[in-house]
């Protein structure tokens, strides 16, 4: 039986769906700077920070940056733990399964503090 130690008990469905709640966030997001792009012809410094610094924007920004740290987390567990496995690796597998899942968890968490800083900030 396998133990699912950083994965928080979730199955394999709510992973799922997680992963495509965020991309659908993330496509909306893209979609919204996307217009505001193509909408505008010329954008000035002055226009680009009164639409980003806007308290919506600002909240959809957050939920963006919180959608793709959860999509990065969800993927690259997936990844490392179908890859990175003592069945395929011996004993090897599983050091390096948790030294790379310690790895990307802490560029993913220090990803999330610099951009909450940014945008709040």
């Amino acid at each position: 039986m396998v133990t699912q130690v950083t994965n928080f008990g979730r199955n394999g469905v709510s992973n799922w769906l997680i992963q495509r709640f965020t991309s659908v966030v993330m496509l909306a997001y893209f979609l919204c700077v996307a217009c505001f792009f193509v909408c505008n012809d010329n954008i000035s410094y002055e226009l680009f920070n009164a639409y980003f610094s806007s308290t919506p924007m600002t909240i959809f920004s957050t939920a963006a940056l919180l959608a793709i740290i959860a999509h990065a987390w969800i993927g690259l567990w997936a990844v490392s733990t179908d890859y990175l496995t003592t069945r395929m690796m011996g004993n090897k597998g599983t050091v390096l399964r948790l030294l790379f899942q310690t790895a990307y968890s802490s560029v993913l968490f220090i990803y999330l503090v610099w951009g909450l800083k940014i945008l709040w900030g």
